[in-house]
């Protein structure tokens, strides 16, 4: 079997993700364009571009184009030229096709896979705002984003445009900060240059401390659970598992936030560099001691979880029905550098202003959905670790 063509830089939570997911469902890929020469990374990039073009990127199982919106990376091609995108329904499709040595990503028990899918989609909603925080702002004096970048496309450009990648790449992802949900507070100094301090937003209420504090709880969480367990449902790697290491191993390589997550997590830091090392990768080859279960260790996270993300997602899609309604079209960062589309909520006691993203819309209503198939005694297993099950039926 030829190798996997996966698209995408160790810079991004959700390349981390597919890694281990490919990792362990012991699929065989290169990942380009680092590992890939100029001509192979023009031929992949060009045929991707003309399949996004013709919307022919497929999510698994189906795509939804009212929803769906095509991300910068990653995309999985077993042949250059097809390609799929979205790290979870990928995990689903590696599930569909993994052979009998290895253990499925998605729990077959129903409330465990309720679960594990909350988990994985609170990490890649939620905890992307936590880690590119403490990226820009956490770690805006130390981190090397700029040059890692230009490295890893140093086979994808002419032969000046991995510096110019260096300059631009950190400025556009500073400015871009407020709509991953960070607004500096009024008159923010960030000791950095104009163009690296994070901007605050007129008519939008700080973020910062309910990023901070949000971070410190997920890690907490995390420390809670693997302090005990090998993995965050028993002795076997996850999807869960998969989302939460693709989100908070991302800060590894950010000197100022791996140092405090190294401190305030340290079974958790340990946890993250076990498995970039691919020490999760066997594991289907070993008998687990215990099968996959729900212990009360996961509830400090699952609860971060429904204060944070399930909150946020109830509150964007009530928003989302409320714009349509009143006839907008025009949503995601495109609504946002518009002004359109944008209201007003609370997380955790505090005020933010946010704009509609359909594709949060999509997760949210297959989140309910996956809770409304559940039975009611599936149901009571999960209201056993999870306060606020009401917010899947709002």
């Amino acid at each position: 079997m030829a190798d996997d063509i996966l698209w995408g830089v160790e810079l991004s939570c959700f390349t981390l993700k597919l890694q281990a997911c490919l990792q362990h469902a012991g699929r065989p890929y290169r990942r380009l364009p680092d590992q890939g020469g100029y001509i192979e990374n023009a031929r992949t990039l060009l045929s991707l571009e003309y399949a996004k073009q013709r919307k022919k990127v497929t999510r698994y199982p189906s795509f939804n184009g009212a929803l769906d919106e095509y991300p910068a990376v990653p995309f999985l091609s077993h042949d250059g030229k097809h390609f799929q995108y979205d790290s979870s329904a990928i995990a689903e499709w590696l599930d569909s096709r993994r052979s009998h040595t290895h253990s499925a990503l998605f729990p077959e028990k129903p409330a465990l896979r309720f679960i594990a899918q909350l988990i994985d989609e609170a990490f890649d909603e939620f905890g992307l705002y936590l880690v590119h925080h403490m990226r820009w702002i956490g770690s805006a004096k130390s981190n090397q984003m700029g040059k890692l970048l230009a490295k890893e496309f140093r086979h994808a450009l002419p032969p000046v445009g991995p510096w110019c990648l260096s300059k631009s790449f950190p400025r556009r992802q500073v400015r871009r900060c407020p709509y991953l949900f960070s607004i500096a507070p009024a008159n923010y100094k960030s000791g950095m240059r104009k163009s690296l301090t994070p901007p605050s937003r007129k008519g939008f209420p700080e973020t910062h401390t309910l990023l901070n504090q949000s971070w410190k709880h997920y890690l907490n969480g995390m420390e809670t659970i693997l302090s005990k367990q090998a993995y965050l449902l028993g002795d076997q790697f996850t999807i869960a598992d998969a989302s939460a290491y693709g989100q908070l191993a991302m800060n590894l390589v950010d000197p100022e936030a791996a140092e405090k997550m190294q401190v305030l997590a340290p079974e958790t830091f340990a946890w993250l560099n076990r498995i970039y090392n691919k020490d999760h990768q066997n594991i289907n080859t070993r008998q687990p001691t215990t099968p996959l279960f729900l212990s009360n260790d996961i509830k400090p996270l699952l609860n971060t979880i429904m204060s944070t993300f399930s909150a946020l997602m109830v509150q964007n899609a009530q928003a989302y029905t409320l714009a349509k309604n009143n006839g907008e079209r025009i949503f995601n960062e495109a609504a946002f550098n518009q002004g359109k589309a944008l209201y007003d909520g609370k997380l955790c006691g505090y005020p933010f202003r946010s704009v509609v993203k359909t594709f949060q819309v999509r997760v949210w209503k297959e989140i309910c959905a996956a809770w409304r198939a559940l039975k009611e005694s599936e149901k009571n297993e999960v209201r056993n670790v999870i306060d606020l099950c009401e917010l899947f039926e709002t």
